[in-house]
């Protein structure tokens, strides 16, 4: 199958890629930072990254973190992809399940679908937030980290008219 299917667990074979993202913003908007990690199919920690957006509402970046995720994982060589995310939102926007109704993130949702498109089968899978505590964790840390000016806001020139 081409693109995404949101079939449920287990209709992947086996040795996919597992990516989670999470994006954090404090006010919506607010500062905000995403987290994202890729990992094989035995679990092993192939990627790991946070990075400061400065302002953005909270779904831009939820929609950041899969997108950059997925772009630091592109080059890993799966042909197969599982997306995990809690922003029930984003995994139901880039399934079709919901319309995606705002301006603001259309162009998101259809770069995400694009960087689907390198992979033959790929299934998104909406997690409860305590599953995917480590993405949390690392947008959590690219937001403190930027307010203290250890980290500059990481600025996709696509994306400057929605923060």
């Amino acid at each position: 199958m081409n693109g995404p299917d949101d079939s449920g667990p287990g209709a992947l074979p086996e040795g996919c890629l597992q990516v989670y993202s999470d994006g954090a913003a404090r006010g919506n908007p607010g500062p905000a930072g995403i987290g994202g990690q890729a990992r094989g199919p035995d679990g092993e920690l192939l990627l790991e990254l946070h990075e400061y957006l400065g302002e953005a509402t909270n779904n831009v970046a939820e929609y950041r973190a899969l997108i950059r995720t997925l772009e630091a994982a592109a080059g890993l060589g799966y042909r197969c992809l599982e997306v995990h995310t809690d922003s029930e939102l984003l995994a139901n926007q880039v399934t079709g399940g919901f319309k995606v109704k705002s301006e603001a993130l259309k162009p998101l949702a259809a770069r995400v679908k694009g960087l689907f498109e390198a992979y033959r089968q790929v299934q998104v899978e909406h997690i409860p937030r305590a599953k995917n505590y480590e993405c949390d964790r690392l947008a959590n840390r690219a937001i403190d980290e930027g307010l203290a000016g250890m980290l500059e806001p990481v600025r996709d020139p696509e994306d400057d008219a929605l923060f």
